[in-house]
């Protein structure tokens, strides 16, 4: 059903692709959008090793929600920083795409682990997390991927 990768040579591992997704602090998380057209959007989000899922948040209503309730299939895609090698111009990069199936996320307590999570990539104010969770949580809707394929790269940009 997924293709393997063409560029077999530059494939990274597993475990190096759940690296990527721990350290990059957002990607592209694209859905089918209306009327067939994909939909891509910049997003952070929290990769969960206990359960192997990816997490985001968002508004209650709005585009990705109505394109998740249309098809629930999605594609993430993550980088890292990239490094050069001395003497050098050219960065390495490694990225991930995982393709998965998306679903809302309905539990509230769920929901508060999640922002959790994703508030701590960012800051450890725990004055600012706990206001967050009071005015925002509410407000917010959180999304499951379960990732059923993965492939991870090194690409040299020269």
């Amino acid at each position: 059903m997924f293709r393997k990768m063409r560029r077999f040579k530059q494939q990274i591992s597993e475990e190096e692709c759940r690296e990527v997704l721990n350290n990059a602090k957002r990607g592209v998380l694209s859905l089918l959008g209306e009327d067939g057209y994909p939909y891509g959007l910049p997003i952070n989000h929290w990769y969960c090793e206990e359960d192997g899922k990816l997490y985001f948040h968002g508004a209650k209503t709005g585009h990705k929600l109505e394109a998740i309730k249309k098809c629930d299939k999605a594609s993430f895609c993550a980088y890292d920083e990239g490094y050069r090698k001395e003497g050098e111009w050219a960065l390495n990069i490694k990225s991930v795409i995982a393709f998965g199936r998306i679903s809302l996320v309905e539990d509230e307590a769920v929901a508060k682990r999640i922002c959790t999570h994703l508030v701590g990539r960012f800051t450890d104010d725990q004055e600012y997390l706990e206001k967050e969770l009071k005015n925002a949580l509410p407000r917010v809707q959180c999304l499951a991927m379960g990732i059923e394929h993965m492939t991870g790269k090194l690409v040299n940009e020269s």
